[in-house]
């Protein structure tokens, strides 16, 4: 499909959008505009380089191959939330305490990508025409 990338890069939102929302380890400070925009920021940094370096398989996938994509994914994940954890210090925006809240941010974040980029995929083979 065409719009993989899209998917995958609404992924990467919605994974940043629930982490942020329901891990108590990731704070958002300032008012509401100032919570979005952290959210916004984090969602769009971890689309951008997801999309630079891409770990994960662009049609449906036996489970094995599915595994091994989505553990180097959520390797690459959980560094992109340590960045985030870093950046978010030095912009004031968004707090990310812990190691274990990075782990279990990557791992929200890993999981809506797949789902999402694989969400209507088809395997596609082809039929050998007889004649």
């Amino acid at each position: 499909m065409t719009d993989i990338g899209v998917r995958r890069r609404l992924g990467a939102l919605v994974g940043a959008a629930v982490s942020g929302a329901v891990l108590p380890g990731i704070t958002l400070e300032g008012d509401t505009a100032d919570a979005v925009l952290g959210t916004l920021l984090a969602g769009l940094v971890i689309a951008a380089l997801t999309q630079l370096i891409h770990i994960g398989p662009s049609e449906p996938v036996p489970a094995v191959p599915l595994l091994a994509f989505a553990a180097a994914g959520f390797v690459q994940d959980a560094l992109i939330w340590w960045l985030l954890s870093w950046l978010g210090e030095e912009t004031g925006l968004m707090h990310v305490s812990g190691f274990g809240t990075i782990l279990l941010a990557a791992l929200i974040t890993r999981t809506s990508i797949l789902a999402l980029s694989l969400l209507g995929a088809r395997r596609t083979t082809e039929d050998p025409v007889a004649d």
